[in-house]
């Protein structure tokens, strides 16, 4: 545990559609940072110069100000920050798990949580990621990066039937919480899916649908944790299994032979390592029934309430909660 008292900034809230995981995550490390003894300034930077003056506050569902990433620049350049040991980023999404943000904070001079700016914006670039993970001997599913303004639905039609045909998933290319994705089991639902992923992102991901188990890893300090298995009411772990009490059920570690497990924890560090991860990820995998193991994303800040995935993992390793904080925080200082 840490032996001093650090002056730190918790950014909470952001202005990605996962402003509200993201006042999830903030209000658990909040508690975390303070029961550790450390001062902490919470500040949303999608709030801009307008702060809050009660803590609370900054996690209530309601909105005080007008949300804008636009705001970014001016709340980074607030008092607070110039006294500041670290940055703690609760954020998720856009403008916060993508490298903008860091990067603001790297001209700032200042130590953040997490990974820094190219490791944030690979991973949060779905397609990217998945060239470089299969450079590096992760195993992904099949499928292509499609750009806006720069398609034929027929074209896409066809690439599909050519190259691994259905079903398959569209989604956007660098959204969580499955925010915009559509399961497609014939080519009748592509026009609808391709329309709702361009209504997220610029760019969609079309890819293989791998059927199977939904099993994820947790990485820390280059150290990978005991696998998870994630078992979702909905063929799909989304957002309502995510994010709503008792539509999921999770096992932990995940019930797979040891083979599998160690199999699940080598890709995870491939693809911590292939990616330049620092710090704490959350590597997301699909167990196919033949055994296979097919690694969908990285999360560069994976969910940090109590109860969220990544927590699970290091408390079944004997690492509770305030302790991980306290290690990703120490991480952040080593910068």
């Amino acid at each position: 545990m840490s032996r001093q008292s650090l002056n730190l900034i918790l950014l909470a809230g952001g202005a990605s559609t996962e402003r509200p995981v993201s006042k999830m995550s903030s209000k658990g490390i909040y508690e975390a940072l303070i029961s550790l003894g450390h001062k902490v300034a919470v500040v949303d930077p999608a709030y801009g110069k307008l702060q809050p003056e009660n803590v609370g506050d900054f996690f209530e569902e309601k909105d005080l100000f007008k949300i804008s990433p636009a705001n970014y620049v001016e709340a980074v350049n607030l008092p607070a920050f110039a006294n500041a040991d670290s940055v703690v980023i609760g954020l998720h999404g856009r403008w916060g798990e993508d490298g903008t943000l860091q990067s603001l904070l790297e001209l700032k001079g200042l130590n953040y949580t997490g990974s820094g700016v190219l490791a944030s914006s690979v991973c949060m670039d779905k397609g990217m990621a998945k060239i470089i993970f299969s450079d590096n001997g992760v195993s992904v599913p099949a499928g292509f990066v499609v750009q806006r303004g720069s398609y034929a639905l027929e074209e896409v039609k066809k690439k599909i039937k050519k190259e691994f045909g259905y079903p398959l998933v569209v989604k956007p290319n660098d959204q969580g919480s499955t925010f915009g994705l559509s399961v497609c089991e014939d080519e009748s639902a592509i026009r609808q899916a391709m329309e709702l992923a361009f209504s997220y992102s610029d760019k969609v991901l079309v890819e293989k649908f791998i059927a199977g188990r939904e099993l994820t890893v947790g990485v820390l300090e280059h150290r990978s944790l005991t696998p998870l298995e994630i078992r979702p009411k909905h063929e799909l772990y989304d957002y309502e299994c995510k994010y709503t009490k008792g539509m999921s059920e999770y096992l932990v570690p995940a019930p797979v032979d040891e083979a599998t497990a160690n199999k699940l924890k080598e890709q995870a560090l491939l693809a911590y390592n292939a990616t330049g991860c620092r710090g704490y990820a959350r590597v997301d995998f699909r167990l196919a029934p033949d055994g296979e193991t097919y690694c969908m994303e990285l999360n560069t800040l994976p969910g940090m309430t109590p109860t969220s995935l990544l927590p699970k993992m290091a408390k079944a390793e004997n690492i509770p909660f305030e302790e991980l904080i306290d290690k990703i925080v120490n991480v952040s200082l080593a910068r």
